[in-house]
């Protein structure tokens, strides 16, 4: 029930932003709520205290995977991510999707790495479309106040 209800604020969130995002008036987490289809994640962002990180100043690029990528995941691996006792490991996880500064789709090389804020590096791959690690790039450049997010199909996970 609880994860029903955070991934509905957090779909209403996204999809609310979104139709905002040309005017850069609301931030990621707003935006990411209104477009509607980011519910898990910001449920998630919420469970693990970034919430206010994320409205900060940034900016911020978030590597945002939508609620069908979190259902992709093995069976209870989102609720037990999202109990306390694993909020350590649900901040690396969410933070390895999140790259400090404003990175436009146009700023992009292939094969280049980018340093994540949990500390680890992500590669970019322009072969076959964009691919982050091993998740598709399915819409790009969706600005906010304070940054840029560009969704993908996949969760993805730091080594170790």
């Amino acid at each position: 029930m609880l994860r029903k209800t955070l991934f509905a604020s957090a779909a209403a969130t996204l999809l609310a932003t979104t139709a905002f995002a040309g005017g850069h008036s609301k931030d990621i987490v707003d935006t990411a709520v209104d477009a509607g289809t980011f519910s898990t994640l910001v449920a998630a962002v919420e469970a693990a205290g970034l919430v206010d990180t994320l409205k900060g100043e940034g900016p911020f690029t978030v590597f945002a995977p939508t609620d069908e990528a979190f259902a992709a995941l093995p069976e209870g691996t989102v609720e037990n991510l999202l109990k306390p006792e694993n909020i350590d490991q649900l901040t690396a996880i969410l933070t390895y999707h999140v790259v400090p500064g404003k990175v436009m789709s146009t700023d992009l090389a292939d094969d280049m790495m980018a340093t994540t804020v949990q500390g680890s590096d992500v590669k970019i791959d322009l072969d076959n479309g964009v691919m982050v690690q091993d998740a598709t790039v399915t819409a790009a450049d969706i600005e906010a106040s304070n940054g840029v997010i560009h969704v993908i199909n996949k969760v993805i996970l730091p080594e170790g």
